[in-house]
């Protein structure tokens, strides 16, 4: 681990951590508009070593046009103390409860896909107060507005290149330090086993903010590693 000064070190510090995401999405058609969305994130930290976040989200997807979705849905998140600064100031396991809705467009070129993905989230997030709380003492409500543009490039027959770039905004009266939560950049390489099934794998950045100071200064995660990603429609 290294805790490095930012840019600016009067104002801002810089924690960094070794990531390693693991994604499972599932969707089955119910009819030809109606689907249904199980997906589960195995979020780790010290590359593999230990939990960073398990995340578990289920939804209900309406297909209005056949390049325009909207989706809403439950999340269930457990986010754990890792890195030398835990996200809470009590560095123990917290639990998340979230619903959500979003909009994705497909705006295909030609064989490139691209897809922009809106999605707001009412999140209710658990706050231990000490050490010795069990669970959490109270809930903190808070709103995220998440924009996702990703492309997609055939490479060879089933091969395919993909790129995304995720910015996450909170807003509403408890929000921290700042309304910038995160962002996500990744780069895939992924293969099509067949016109169910696909696997993807690639690099992942993540920058974080903290939602409390540290000695008084704000403080960024700078969270690079790996990401593997898999598909599944029934």
């Amino acid at each position: 681990m290294l805790t490095a000064p930012h840019i600016n070190a009067q104002v801002r510090l810089t924690h960094h951590n070794n990531i390693g995401w693991f994604t499972g999405i599932i969707t089955s058609a119910i009819n030809k508009k109606l689907s249904g969305y199980i997906e589960y994130q195995f979020r780790r930290a010290d590359w593999v070593a230990s939990w960073q976040q398990s995340l578990v989200r289920v939804g209900l997807s309406y297909k209005f046009h056949p390049q325009i979705t909207v989706q809403a849905g439950y999340g269930w998140i457990l986010t754990y103390p890792y890195g030398d600064y835990s996200i809470a100031s009590v560095a123990k396991v917290f639990p998340e409860h979230r619903i959500y809705e979003q909009l994705v467009i497909n705006s295909p070129i030609g064989k490139v896909s691209l897809q922009h993905r809106l999605r707001i989230e009412q999140r209710w997030i658990g706050k231990l107060r000490t050490m010795s709380s069990d669970g959490p003492d109270e809930y903190i409500y808070m709103n995220r507005v998440r924009y996702m543009p990703r492309v997609d490039v055939p490479v060879f027959k089933k091969v395919y290149a993909a790129a995304y770039d995720e910015i996450l905004i909170g807003f509403g009266k408890n929000v921290g330090e700042n309304i910038f939560d995160q962002n996500r950049i990744a780069v895939f390489i992924g293969y099509k086993f067949n016109s169910k099934f696909k696997v993807e794998g690639g690099y992942l950045k993540q920058t974080l903010q903290l939602g409390r100071e540290i000695g008084g200064k704000n403080m960024i995660q700078d969270n690079n590693g790996f990401v593997i990603n898999s598909y599944l429609q029934l």
